[in-house]
């Protein structure tokens, strides 16, 4: 199923003309960013243009997600699949471009809207690299499935299209590809076997205490002392009950409670965030942070147990070896060795890619379908060049990362090299 590097030429032929709308596609989706479930109007884009491209197209999948369909005689089917959802974050890159868009989250609060992540590029790469591959039909036989995702910021876009019966609709594919724009050098494509990202889940708690007045501690229980212990006690996991060859992280990213110095309120409500590169791993940081609040409450005497909600889940994104080599391959055929790197080590980020793995998106059930995810670069070669640090992976440390209130990318090289590293590797799998 190879191609050579001519008959690559041929597909690849028409991007130089469609950079230019290609890149005021990005900035249009960069100035206009929306939250996870709200990307009504980067889906309409996305319908349009695989519409306008020859796809079948569909949308609502899984809520606001979008899927494309394009059948091209017998072959296998390849799905590829791209996020569009923003975060609530304000943009400080000074662009001229750069969003000054304010929407309600599901709170109900107003805040600011950015795509600090770059899933507009993403976005952007998908609908180039679909039409590159509908407009070359010649050179390439089987089913092309193009998944446009809602709430990946959430973990949860990919069940919900899953659940939504994405595989049972549209077909079940032999392969499914993705890939991620980082502050890594723009036209590189950066690839690793088994665990790329870490597995993640968001867990709330309510300590249920009896509030009263600030002079008369004896007639109360003070949840904001037995939230203190429990996040003072949350710091041994990592250190005490997980092995230290074991990478895991827990985060305790909000607390809030009391509305007054004189008042001792009667709940205190705290999140905590998990991380791992082992799902055994995830498990037992759950029940050690689920058996540490429980304890902590009753040794305090609360009037009624916790209340702990686990949300916003995924697994490790893991790549299937053998399609890492596969997609690999083909990239550095077509990109040359040195635009091609390894990843050195795992990055702690999180992922719902990985769900595509599981049909029924249950990550507790086998993984029966292959994946790859890489990360390709989108920081100019200026700043590359003006990042401290004395080899290139210190340089990317010291950049503004995703979710960096300044991420940004380099469009032309970023766009042109992503739309490239997903046509070729759609190609990788596709019969000739």
């Amino acid at each position: 199923m190879s191609h050579d590097q001519a008959e690559l030429a041929r597909v690849m032929a028409p991007l130089d003309g469609a950079l230019e709308d290609l890149r005021a596609c990005y900035v249009d989706l960069h100035r206009h960013p929306e939250l996870s479930f709200q990307e009504v109007r980067t889906a309409g884009i996305v319908a349009d243009r695989l519409t306008a491209s020859g796809y079948e197209v569909t949308a609502g999948v899984g809520g606001t997600g979008v899927v494309g369909v394009l059948r091209n005689g017998d072959g296998p089917t390849v799905a590829l699949r791209a996020d569009m959802d923003a975060l609530p974050v304000q943009e400080q890159t000074g662009l001229d471009y750069a969003s000054d868009v304010v929407a309600k989250d599901p709170d109900g609060h107003e805040v600011p809207v950015m795509h600090a992540c770059g899933h507009d590029a993403h976005t952007t790469c998908m609908v180039g690299a679909a039409d590159l591959l509908a407009r070359a039909r010649d050179e390439w036989a089987g089913t092309l499935l193009w998944f446009a995702q809602p709430a990946e910021e959430r973990i949860a876009g990919a069940r919900d299209m899953l659940t939504d019966g994405l595989y049972d609709r549209f077909g079940t594919p032999g392969v499914v590809l993705g890939q991620h724009v980082g502050a890594l050098p723009a036209g590189m494509v950066f690839h690793r076997p088994g665990a790329m990202m870490a597995a993640t889940l968001s867990i709330d708690v309510t300590v249920i205490g009896r509030g009263g007045h600030g002079s008369r501690p004896e007639s109360t229980v003070d949840p904001i002392v037995v939230g203190a212990f429990i996040v003072s006690r949350l710091q041994t996991i990592v250190s005490r009950e997980i092995e230290p060859v074991q990478p895991a992280v827990v985060t305790v990213g909000q607390f809030h409670s009391g509305t007054k110095s004189n008042i001792i309120p009667d709940r205190a409500k705290f999140s905590i965030n998990i991380r791992s590169y082992d799902d055994k791993v995830q498990r037992r940081v759950i029940d050690a942070i689920e058996r540490i609040v429980r304890a902590e409450a009753e040794a305090a005497g609360c009037p009624e147990p916790p209340e702990i909600v686990r949300y916003d889940g995924g697994p490790v994104t893991s790549n299937d070896a053998a399609v890492v080599d596969q997609v690999k391959q083909a990239h550095l055929d077509w990109f040359g060795p040195e635009r091609v790197m390894d990843l050195p080590e795992p990055i702690m980020g999180s992922e719902d890619f990985g769900l595509f793995a599981h049909p029924d998106g249950d990550p507790a059930t086998p993984r029966t379908i292959p994946t790859a995810f890489w990360f390709w670069g989108g920081a100019s070669a200026e700043q590359i060049a003006s990042a401290p640090g004395d080899d290139l992976f210190e340089k990317i440390r010291s950049l503004p990362s995703n979710h960096h209130p300044g991420f940004m990318v380099d469009p032309d090289p970023t766009l042109r090299s992503g739309v490239e590293a997903l046509t070729v590797a759609a190609l990788a799998y596709l019969r000739h």
